[in-house]
């Protein structure tokens, strides 16, 4: 069984893959010029060797989009979701494979969280500038806390099991689902998808091949929709392909692990100040409208 349900995730990611390459084939250069900067190049390389690591790759990519003006703000979810898409199904055809998850759980959880995405993508891509600042802002601001517990080591260690039944797997999915319609706002499914499979008493580890694969399996029909509506930059998309498929394979083969406590805390920082910024616009531009 456990055999089985590799082999058809593996498919299932083959396919997915597949029809995201179609999707950016077909759309971005409808979009503008796909040519990207070396600077988008060097932004996709830096954020998802750390994401392959654990650091998580949206609040970075916000954080630098917005301190770089390389992305503008109605633009960065979309982005976000059809950029880091190709790096995102690397890891998890590398950890899906490698870390022991029951397939009821994994498959299911990937599930809802597909159907997140789905749900969340149609409403923000419709979504005025302001109301993207403040979606991304007060996300943001909870992805700074979450960076910031994990740096201090407070975050629940979890347990030992590798599969969730009854009214546990149910808060499972429940919640995949409401992270999958939070990664369309920009704030990344990683590290509140391993807080949630820790606090209900999996091991840690096995939240890897859950957060990857959910991302790798909801990320291609999101940025599928952010592109037929026109919402992302096809510049930092391809730059981000570029640069980020060479930094996952590093990362995941060569490096492995880093300490990465005082890194953490240097994001958490960064991505709060990028969080207030956020708010702060779209404050400005409702005062703006309102006069």
């Amino acid at each position: 069984m456990q055999f089985d349900a590799k082999l058809l995730l593996l498919i299932g990611l083959g396919l997915v893959a597949a029809y995201h390459v179609v999707s950016l084939v077909r759309g971005l250069p409808k979009l503008g010029s796909v040519k990207p900067t070396p600077g988008l190049i060097l932004h996709g390389t830096v954020t998802d060797f750390l994401d392959t690591l654990g650091i998580g790759s949206f609040a970075t990519s916000t954080a630098i989009f917005r301190a770089t003006k390389l992305v503008k703000d109605a633009l960065i979810p979309g982005t976000l979701n059809a950029g880091h898409t190709m790096s995102t199904l690397a890891q998890a055809f590398i950890y899906t494979q490698v870390v022991e998850v029951e397939p009821i759980t994994l498959i299911g959880m990937i599930i809802a969280a597909v159907v997140g995405s789905y749900v969340g993508a149609g409403l923000v891509a419709r979504w005025p500038t302001q109301r993207i600042q403040l979606g991304m802002g007060l996300c943001l601001a909870g992805a700074a806390l979450l960076t910031a517990a994990q740096a201090s080591g407070t975050l629940p260690g979890g347990g030992e099991a590798i599969g969730l039944t009854g009214a546990k797997l149910g808060i499972a999915l429940f919640g995949n689902f409401v992270l999958g319609v939070l990664m369309t706002i920009g704030i990344g499914l990683y590290g509140p998808c391993l807080v949630l499979v820790s606090i209900l008493g999996m091991n840690p580890a096995a939240g890897f091949p859950i957060m990857m694969g959910s991302c790798a399996f909801l990320m291609p029909f999101a940025s599928d929709r952010f592109i037929r509506l026109g919402k992302v930059d096809p510049k930092a998309v391809v730059g981000n392909i570029i640069g980020g498929l060479p930094a996952v394979l590093v990362a995941a083969y060569i490096v492995k692990s880093l300490p990465l406590t005082a890194l953490r805390w240097l994001v958490a920082v960064v991505v709060a100040y990028t969080a207030i910024t956020l708010i702060m616009a779209a404050r400005r531009k409702t005062e703006e409208a309102a006069a």
